[in-house]
């Protein structure tokens, strides 16, 4: 095994930003949207929900979406189920499938908090940068996006 490729400095500074960014936007995200009962997994569940064709993902292609195991999925599922949120629905193309489909409570909550939850990326991230930073930042991570793609 050959040695590792410590991290200069600057790559160090770097990445130690990168996480600190992450982690911070995403607790306070989170916590902006527990004040109207959802969590940021129950939010991407509803939009992704919201924008599939009749309101609806097989449970397989929701779990890659938004990158959960099929089983960590199913609990969020669950949770969401008794709030109203989602039912399930089998496929009947295949009987092995199951679809999560949004119910109409979950389309009027998307409907209401997404405008607080797009005022919150706005406040905390958006309007601290510059168009060319975004630019900038949009470059700089779609190839790393692009790459990680391919290793799921």
């Amino acid at each position: 095994m050959s040695a590792p490729r410590w991290l200069s400095s600057n790559e160090q500074r770097a990445w130690r930003t990168h996480l600190a960014l992450h982690k911070l936007l995403m607790h306070r995200l989170d916590r902006e949207l527990q004040e109207h009962s959802l969590s940021l997994n129950d939010y991407e569940i509803l939009v992704n929900l919201s924008e599939s064709a009749g309101r609806r993902m097989r449970m397989s292609d929701l779990a890659d979406a938004t990158i959960q195991s099929r089983s960590r999925l199913s609990h969020q599922i669950s949770r969401m189920e008794a709030k109203g949120l989602v039912v399930r629905e089998d496929c009947r193309d295949d009987r092995r499938g199951t679809f999560a489909v949004l119910t109409d409570e979950g389309w009027d909550t998307i409907q209401r908090v997404a405008p607080v939850h797009v005022a919150g990326v706005r406040e905390h991230f958006v309007d601290r940068l510059t168009d060319d930073q975004l630019n900038e930042l949009e470059g700089a991570f779609a190839p790393i996006v692009e790459h990680l793609k391919k290793l799921r």
